[in-house]
């Protein structure tokens, strides 16, 4: 028990961290940030930038308010709070995820890495879409599982920052890491979503 509120803990508080990391274009010059690795005609592109930052910015925001969600104390207690969080959040997911997905055509490293980011987006987008779906059947069991799988793709944001210096460090090679990280920053993390539905399963 200890051990599992500890771990809630680490996650809260990447989340938090991560979820801030758009403010960054604010105070960082571009040309030293991710944009710094992408080419001239793809900056160029409003639409991509468009979508870049509607990405980053209600990725952030999920990835920052999604933590809440879990912990059927705080639901019971403060269901309406809940339920505004969970309209923020749903919102904040599909204009992420389906810029995401266009951003995902553009991706470095070619179609191995499109592959991997263009799914997590329709994953991350479907599973949410599913959520909805769920509880306005008042199907509670299956909205949290959806909702567990849906903040599973969100937190490949941190996931991803946490594989990709990691691999890179055994590696020493940075385009092969990244197209090993656009499919480690969330198949993983479905697996431990299973796992912990199974696990809520038991319990109920």
């Amino acid at each position: 028990m200890v051990m599992r509120k500890l771990l809630f803990i680490i996650i809260c508080i990447l989340a938090l961290l991560i979820g801030a990391y758009p403010l960054i274009y604010v105070f960082v010059e571009h040309k030293n940030t991710f944009l710094g690795s992408k080419f001239l005609e793809i900056l160029q592109n409003q639409i991509w930038k468009f979508a870049f930052f509607a990405h980053i910015i209600f990725g952030g925001i999920s990835l920052f308010i999604g933590w809440r969600q879990f912990g059927s104390k705080f639901r019971n207690k403060y269901l309406t709070l809940h339920r505004i969080i969970g309209k923020s959040y749903v919102v904040s997911v599909w204009i992420s995820s389906v810029a995401g997905i266009y951003m995902g055509v553009y991706a470095n490293g070619g179609i191995i890495s499109s592959a991997g980011f263009i799914m997590l987006g329709f994953i991350w987008l479907i599973t949410t879409l599913a959520g909805v779906i769920q509880i306005r059947k008042v199907n509670v069991i299956k909205h949290q599982q959806c909702m567990v799988y849906s903040y599973a793709c969100t937190f490949a944001a941190v996931t991803l920052r946490l594989w990709y210096p990691l691999l890179q460090s055994i590696t020493h090679d940075p385009d092969k890491s990244y197209l090993a990280v656009a499919w480690l920053c969330w198949l993983p993390n479905l697996f431990v979503a299973y796992w912990i539905n199974k696990k809520n399963l038991e319990i109920n």
